[in-house]
């Protein structure tokens, strides 16, 4: 059906996963969007989950004539689709990741698309010793030293900036959450069994009900969540373009330790100082790669250095509030009670 005069049509790459859960369900209760157009490789029913507004098509970002077909006619599009592990040759990653990023956002402008909403991450400032404690949008970008996915988002941040600079392209919207946790973080793209999933959170109801915490040791380093309701709010504003265009950081206010997590999981923590995880990461990080690494060892470079943001600037400018603080997302993704949004949450769009 198309949408009434004034309404948007958005198309949406990678609708299902844990971004996609965050954002549809609001572009599916906001009354500017008429129509939203999904694409991905696998199976999905948008109707299973009640998304009225979208048309799925199955497709891939590394078919350029794919992306025309879906983006015709649509107001706003926002790029989902990334790989970040899986048992894929580098050269496929980078194909569907850098190449077919790139791929979006010129068919989004051979559409004659006004807006074009990326889902970037803190990655993209890379893990170095002189990243500050609370990174604005005003520290640069830099490929991370062995991390392939901080290294594209890097690499991709910085293309599309340049994309953005030929005549005609859509306004680019950045948002760069820390990790992203909810009801749907734990299998939405299939990387968890459900057995699996359902046995670890057995474990951590016996952890809960034994009369004296275990303990654990626990890194001292700070880490921020986001809760992918929150991701979504901030998408969604971008979509209506309710800031200028630019790159958002965005996270759940509050920061948190290791020792909080331990906590939140039922454990004890015993502490450990994070100046001796960070300079055990980085050294971990920079040991020769040897030909039977598991990829997956790559991501203790995360851990070399905080990678904590300001997120001011998306509540000034864009008018977003999260509706969860970080330890919140947590609680939600644990299946814990989140206490509800805090107070002052953004609970809708612009």
């Amino acid at each position: 059906m198309p949408p009434a005069e004034g309404q948007l049509t958005v198309a949406v790459t990678g609708p299902t996963g844990t971004f996609g859960f965050g954002l549809l369900p609001l572009l599916e209760a906001e009354p500017r969007i008429g129509r939203v157009v999904g694409i991905a490789r696998r199976p999905f029913d948008p109707l299973e989950h009640g998304w009225t507004k979208m048309e799925y098509r199955r497709g891939d970002v590394r078919s350029v004539d794919a992306l025309r077909e879906a983006f015709s006619g649509c107001d706003v599009v926002v790029h989902l689709a990334f790989m970040i592990t899986g048992t894929a040759s580098a050269d496929t990653i980078r194909a569907i990741n850098v190449d077919g990023t790139l791929n979006a956002f010129r068919a989004a402008r051979e559409a004659g698309a006004e807006r074009f909403v990326y889902a970037s991450s803190v990655a993209a400032y890379g893990f170095h010793r002189d990243n500050p404690v609370g990174m604005t949008e005003d520290w640069p970008v830099r490929p991370a030293a062995r991390l392939f996915y901080a290294q594209e988002k890097a690499e991709l941040e910085q293309l599309l900036e340049e994309e953005a600079t030929v005549p005609a392209s859509p306004a680019l919207y950045m948002v760069r959450p820390p990790i992203v946790l909810g009801p749907h973080t734990v299998g939405a793209k299939g990387s968890v069994p459900p057995p699996v999933a359902g046995a670890g959170r057995r474990v951590l109801d016996l952890l809960a009900r034994l009369p004296v915490p275990i303990p654990v040791v626990a890194p001292d380093v700070q880490v921020q969540f986001i809760h992918e309701h929150d991701v979504g709010l901030a998408m969604l504003k971008c979509v209506l373009g309710a800031g200028p265009p630019g790159a958002y950081n965005i996270a759940g206010d509050g920061v948190l330790t290791g020792a909080d997590i331990a906590r939140e999981l039922g454990l004890s923590p015993v502490s450990v100082p994070g100046g001796f995880v960070y300079a055990a990461a980085r050294a971990a990080a920079s040991a020769p790669k040897l030909p039977f690494t598991p990829p997956a060892t790559d991501w203790v470079e995360a851990i070399s250095h905080p990678a904590i943001m300001d997120i001011s600037k998306a509540k000034r400018e864009l008018g977003w509030q999260p509706s969860y603080t970080g330890r919140q997302a947590l609680r939600a993704t644990l299946g814990a009670d989140p206490a509800g949004a805090e107070a002052g949450g953004d609970p809708g769009p612009a």
